[in-house]
């Protein structure tokens, strides 16, 4: 046996799956295609929204609870700052659908939140141009994420725990045997007695037959602009933002550079054929799109693109992640398809594989679990 517990991708959750279990035992060991921190991944792009008020249900409050400890952890354990407290402001239509549904959800689920009426709105933070209509929630306990410093983190804490990294090693195959689990990369074969799956984007080829059927690699683009006047854009003064208006969505996090700012927009994600052909040029009428909603929404940034990017995640049909084993493969926790929201509950995720891993019960993930697409 080579090992109790492969972990194979180093990416947002894997690397925190090793860190977790590399906590709990000293063999362990790590299979990353690339370097852990690569920019070909979900990873990419400097830095990623933290929030606790979130529409999309209670089901993801026990993660993003358990992160919200985690991330100070650590940062606490590797001396790194990763998650910078901005607060977060998430700006809507007091007559549409996005704001009542996340101030509902919010309360039902007794986060904290502050509502700001349109002219307080307007009066603390100037920087966004409004409609109308227009009223915000603020979350105190928001912000960005660091991720390749996170990962970075995460992986460098496991291997100081004993945790062995194999870099440049892509897993080409997973099978279970009664009593381990077996990786191939190339002509090369591993035995362990379990896995966990996080290869996000490129994790397809190694999930079960119904599993794979159930999720798609898509492609997410960002981009940022240049401030008119950097210090209204700082963490500061300038929160994280989220804008849901019946037409047009954006989102985005205050400079880091002292220069740009990332505003992109919403639900702009579209199939991609595989993880490693995704095409990382915005096209004329995407760049269009998105200048022309950055003008409005944004009037303190020059409505040109400075810099853009696109990288691949995995997506399920439900658009909810796997987390859980899978009927027939008790041995391997399958952790991907966080379709494009599962940075922010990161190190709870992979918490959660690595519990899973052992036998360990775990509350608050049951609406996660792959069997879902087995009809179980």
């Amino acid at each position: 046996m080579d090992g109790e517990l492969a972990v194979i991708g180093l990416g947002s959750v894997g690397s925190m799956a090793l860190w977790r279990a590399a906590r709990r035992s000293r063999d362990v060991v790590g299979f990353e295609a690339w370097t852990p921190g690569h920019t070909r991944s979900a990873v990419g792009g400097d830095t990623r929204l933290f929030r606790m008020t979130y529409r999309r249900g209670p089901r993801f409050t026990p993660l993003l609870e358990r992160a919200n400890v985690l991330w100070p952890e650590l940062e606490a354990e590797t001396g790194h700052e990763i998650l910078t407290r901005c607060g977060g402001l998430f700006i809507g239509a007091r007559t549409g659908d996005y704001l009542p549904e996340l101030i509902a959800t919010t309360t039902a689920n007794g986060t904290p939140f502050e509502f700001l009426e349109h002219a307080e709105l307007a009066d603390r933070y100037p920087q966004h141009g409004l409609r109308p209509d227009d009223c915000a929630v603020f979350d105190p306990r928001a912000g960005f994420l660091r991720t390749d410093r996170a990962v970075l983190a995460a992986t460098q804490a496991a291997r100081d725990a004993g945790a062995e990294v194999l870099e440049g090693t892509a897993i080409d195959e997973i099978r279970e045997e009664p009593d381990a689990v077996v990786l191939r990369s190339g002509s090369r074969t591993w035995r362990f007695g379990r896995a966990i799956v996080a290869a996000g984007g490129w994790s397809k080829h190694l999930l079960p037959p119904p599993l794979a059927a159930a999720v798609h690699p898509r492609r997410n683009y960002l981009t940022w602009f240049v401030a008119r006047r950097p210090e209204e854009f700082a963490p500061a003064r300038f929160p994280i933002f989220g804008r849901i208006e019946s037409d047009r969505s954006l989102y985005g996090a205050p400079s880091t550079d002292g220069v740009t700012v990332k505003a992109t927009l919403d639900g702009r994600s579209r199939p991609a054929e595989h993880a490693d052909r995704v095409q990382r040029e915005l096209t004329p009428a995407e760049m269009a799109e998105t200048c022309e909603t950055v003008a409005e929404f944004l009037p303190g940034l020059v409505p040109s693109i400075v810099r853009a990017d696109a990288f691949p995640d995995l997506f399920t049909e439900d658009q909810a992640p796997l987390l859980g084993t899978f009927p027939g493969r008790p041995r391997t926790v399958f952790a991907t398809g966080f379709s494009g929201v599962g940075f922010k509950m990161a190190p709870a995720s992979g918490e959660a594989a690595v519990a899973l891993a052992f036998g360990e019960p775990v509350a608050g993930v049951e609406d996660f679990r792959p069997a879902r697409f087995a009809g179980v």
